[in-house]
């Protein structure tokens, strides 16, 4: 065989053995799914053209103070920033182990003023005790992917990169219902307040009912006491209610990156719009949480890595070669006598290790049951989360039916019981009786209605939001790189 064919022949065969791979072909872990959610009314099965918006979720809600919130957010939070810092770590790194796939070439140049040692071997009589060495040089060196090892810890890369964009959506879908959520309470507690305060200013009127009853000899000092009692504990609870306030807005003030001492917002007493959310199958949750999405990455990333600790146990084979110039002056650098180069591969295999190597590999499969068994705990999860609060939203809606009921019942019974304490015909202890029942059935009506709304936005983060698995494609994250200008 001449030596062209022979070449030929060794690099068919190189080409050959790097298309192997020591990675156990991947599987996703299998998952416990259920064919439908338990409670489905009245949030029904999503149609294809039913779903929830893939950008800015939260708009269902109707509430244009809380879509500026959201965008606030958007720009300015600073752990939605230090996600994002993260996830271009993970891009940067897949861009690291890529390298690997490509020929290294460094370039060096030195100028250098030597000694010799009179007492060395090489010294001759008329070999010079001191001189100048210059030289110029480029070097190249490449692994060749035998086994593939640079090929698995490229697709543990990649993985890995596909699970830190899950991260980073993921974190932001925690952080917009984090902030929907505070504002449905603050909303709420807005709701309160107003309710509190016009039970003062009702109970203020009382008490100077009774005073001036008092004063004509018609009620005794008793009922002055209790409607002075019936006063201050409502002023004591709206302070209290007050107080909750500023703590919510507080917190809303550093999701949207602001200081809480600047940061303001006018009560408002609309709750924002109850809307119907599309629940869709339990087959569909595994794409549309991100959570979800990142764990099964990670099942990705510890596989490829075990035919990285696998391929430890074979020969590594590295091509190099490098050439340049050489001389004690540097006036012939650059000429032919001054040349230099050297050629050849080399390659080394580990003989003895003590045990690493096999270590390594079962610690590899290790982490790969690890990364398993937390995908499927993620999905049951996430089934319990959808299940759980849309059990709330509908028990919380026939609460409501029945807390309508009580709220007017206890309107009347005041309404009634105050014209009968005018007229003289009972005390005002049935009075107050009757104010604590009105003011808490119109607190535990405002109360439902506001946790059915936190309810509907856990629903919404239960479901993933808006997010789909595309969103960590390939090809997604790399038309997102390359529109940032990143290769």
């Amino acid at each position: 065989m001449t030596k062209p064919k022979q070449l030929a022949a060794v690099i068919a065969a190189t080409l050959v053995l790097g298309a192997c791979s020591m990675a156990p072909t991947y599987k996703k872990p299998d998952a416990p799914v259920a064919e439908h959610f338990q409670s489905v009314t009245p949030w029904t099965t999503a149609q294809p053209s039913d779903q929830l918006p893939h950008e800015g979720w939260w708009k269902i809600y109707g509430d244009t103070r809380l879509d500026n919130l959201e965008q606030q957010l958007g720009e300015h939070n600073a752990d939605l920033a230090a996600a994002f810092a993260s996830y271009e770590q993970s891009r940067d790194y897949l861009a690291q182990v890529r390298a690997d796939l490509f020929p290294q070439v460094q370039a060096g140049a030195g100028a250098e003023r030597d000694r010799a040692s009179l007492n060395s071997p090489l010294h001759g009589a008329t070999s010079p005790k001191h001189y100048d060495l210059y030289s110029a040089n480029l070097q190249a060196s490449y692994e060749v992917d035998l086994w593939g090892k640079v090929r698995d810890n490229v697709a543990a890369g990649r993985a890995s990169m596909q699970a830190s964009a899950a991260d980073l959506a993921s974190t932001r879908l925690s952080l917009e219902a984090t902030l929907a959520d505070t504002y449905v309470q603050l909303v709420g507690v807005d709701r309160q307040i107003d309710l509190l305060q016009k039970t003062v200013d009702a109970y203020q009127r009382a008490l100077q009912l009774t005073t001036t009853l008092h004063q004509g000899g018609a009620v005794s000092g008793l009922d002055v006491d209790r409607a002075q009692t019936q006063l201050s504990s409502t002023r004591s609870q709206l302070s209290q209610t007050k107080a909750q306030r500023d703590v919510l807005l507080h917190a809303i003030a550093v999701l949207v990156g602001q200081p809480a001492s600047s940061f303001t917002l006018e009560p408002q007493t609309n709750l924002p719009n109850l809307p119907a959310i599309p629940v869709g199958l339990p087959s569909t949750l595994l794409e549309r949480r991100p959570d979800i999405a990142s764990a099964e990455r990670h099942t990705a990333e510890a596989n490829a890595q075990i035919g990285v600790a696998r391929a430890a146990f074979f020969p590594s084979l590295n091509l190099t070669a490098g050439g340049g110039y050489s001389s004690g002056a540097w006036g012939n650098l650059i000429s032919a006598p001054s040349q230099m180069w050297a050629l050849g591969p080399s390659l080394l295999l580990d003989v003895f290790d003590g045990g690493r190597r096999r270590a390594q590999v079962a610690s590899a499969h290790a982490a790969f049951d690890e990364a398993s068994a937390h995908y499927r705990g993620t999905v049951l999860t996430a089934f319990q989360q959808v299940e759980d609060n849309q059990s709330l939203l509908s028990n919380y809606g026939m609460a409501l039916v029945d807390q309508n009921d009580a709220t007017n019942a206890a309107d009347k019974t005041l309404k009634l019981s105050t014209a009968l304490y005018k007229q003289g015909a009972n005390s005002y202890l049935d009075v107050v009786t009757a104010q604590v029942d009105s003011l808490n059935a119109h607190l535990g009506l405002l109360s439902l209605q506001t946790n059915q709304l936190r309810a509907s936005v856990a629903l919404v983060k239960a479901l993933g939001g808006g997010w789909t698995g595309e969103d960590i494609a390939p090809e997604r994250l790399a038309e997102e790189a390359k529109a940032k200008g990143i290769k």
